[in-house]
C-alpha cells in the first residue's frame, strides 16, 4: 500500500499546522503592535465572501492642540491588516507574498466588509505588517507598511 506523503507521526506537527501556529504568532505580534501605536482592534480573521481579513482596526487621527497633553481628534480611519509572518528568508521577505492576485482580494475584502459594516463610514485603507522570525536574534522583525495596497 502507497503512503498519502502525509506524516502520521503524533509527534510532529504537520507542515499546514505549524504555518497557522506560525500565522497565529504573527497576528499576535501584529495585535500587540498596533496596540502600542493607539490602534482599537475590531475584529480578528473577519470572513467576507472575497476572503478572510486578518485584522480590521481603527486609527485615530489627531493633532497636538495649543496645551502640553491636549489633542484635537480630527478623524478616524478603518485600517484593514494583512499580516505575513515568515520563520526564514528562503521564500523571500514576507512582504513579498503580497501578489497582484492577493491585492485585489484584500481590496475587495475590504469593500464587502464595509458594505456590511456602514458604521464604519469614511476613510479606510489596507496595510500590510511583515514579521520576520529570524534563529539568530531574539526578537523578530516587524514592518508596517501603511496604505500598501492600493
Amino acid at each position: 500500500m502507497r503512503s498519502s506523503g502525509r506524516s502520521h507521526d503524533a509527534g510532529r506537527p504537520s507542515r499546514n499546522k505549524s504555518r497557522q501556529e506560525l500565522g497565529k504568532w504573527g497576528e499576535g505580534l501584529a495585535v500587540d503592535y498596533l496596540l502600542q501605536r493607539g490602534y482599537f482592534i475590531l475584529e480578528r480573521n473577519a470572513r467576507t465572501p472575497y476572503g478572510e481579513i486578518d485584522l480590521v482596526t481603527r486609527q485615530d487621527l489627531s493633532q497636538s492642540g495649543s496645551q502640553p497633553d491636549s489633542a484635537v481628534l480630527l478623524s478616524s480611519v478603518t485600517v484593514f491588516v494583512e499580516v505575513k509572518t515568515r520563520s526564514s528568508e528562503a521564500f523571500g521577505f514576507p512582504e513579498e507574498s503580497i501578489t497582484p492576485r492577493k491585492r485585489a482580494h484584500l481590496l475587495s475584502a475590504a469593500q464587502a466588509y464595509l458594505q456590511s459594516h456602514p458604521e464604519l463610514d469614511g476613510d479606510w485603507r489596507v496595510d500590510v505588517i511583515a514579521i520576520q522570525r529570524s534563529a539568530s536574534s531574539r526578537e523578530p522583525t516587524i514592518l508596517h507598511f501603511e496604505n500598501a495596497v492600493t
